[in-house]
């Protein structure tokens, strides 16, 4: 399993290619096979290029989750969200498929530094944010994974080791092709208090794939993919943070107390 003193590299991008509850989903989604906005499109905050992972909502506002570092101000070496410098709130996030930018509306990496958290595995792996979209563009989201459907819900309870997990990542270093963005893998067992899920795929996450949504072998959401790990132990894995935990944080430290996740309207399609 990948320690702290793991060298780490966040997926955000070197230079520019290197971003709770549960409801069910509503008649109100927009059909699948045409939504323009889903889980898996790209996501731009100034000139960083990330994946959006899963849709959340809050009464009639729809929200795409990415990763907190997708806003970072700093070098790539810098993972730790107690420390590391970020864009602030309201900062507009460009989405495929929208026709107009969504904002920031949350960071786990500025709440973490307003209230001086000093839990060292937050600090290290609680890498998630929220960019509200614009009312314009909530009819054309529809809350399932590209290849995958899904989620069917929220892991609680983490991974063991051997887990079947899949991702859906679309760095502009694959050209959007859809087959080889989806990736299947395994777990390699979970470190940080339970806040990280080491995850291994035929090929890794890479920059661009940062935000990435993970899921379990039941299609539920476990976790949100944040960086790649460079050293020896486990080279070429990737570290992802645990979304219940992280979506627990924003509930209590947070206005935004009553963000839940969408199911997808697309049955989840196992890989075995």
């Amino acid at each position: 399993m990948r320690t702290r003193s793991a060298p780490l590299v966040s997926l955000v991008a070197v230079a520019v290619l290197a971003a709770g509850g549960f409801a069910s989903a509503e008649p109100r989604w927009a059909a699948s096979s045409t939504a323009a906005v889903h889980p898996g499109v790209q996501t731009v905050t100034k000139s960083a290029q990330c994946t959006s992972n899963f849709v959340f909502e809050s009464g009639s506002k729809v929200y795409l989750g990415q990763a907190a570092h997708c806003a970072r101000t700093g070098g790539v070496e810098q993972t730790n969200g107690c420390t590391s410098p970020s864009l602030p709130i309201g900062t507009q996030v460009q989405v495929t498929g929208a026709s107009k930018p969504g904002v920031l509306v949350y960071s786990s990496w500025l709440t973490m530094q307003a209230i001086k958290e000093k839990d060292a595995n937050a600090c290290a792996y609680n890498d998630f944010a929220l960019v509200q979209l614009d009312p314009a563009d909530v009819g054309k989201v529809n809350p399932s994974l590209p290849v995958w459907g899904g989620p069917s819900g929220l892991n609680t309870g983490g991974l063991q080791q051997g887990d079947v997990v899949v991702t859906y990542g679309n760095s502009k270093l694959r050209a959007g092709a859809s087959d080889l963005n989806a990736k299947a893998g395994t777990s390699l067992g979970d470190s940080g208090d339970g806040w990280n899920h080491t995850i291994f795929t035929v090929t890794p996450g890479i920059p661009g794939d940062s935000g990435s949504g993970v899921l379990d072998s039941s299609g539920r959401a476990v976790a949100v993919l944040s960086t790649l790990n460079i050293s020896t132990q486990n080279f070429g894995s990737n570290g992802a943070g645990d979304l219940a935990r992280e979506l627990d944080y924003l509930h209590a430290h947070s206005s935004l107390r009553n963000i839940s996740l969408v199911a997808g309207t697309q049955e989840f399609r196992t890989v075995w």
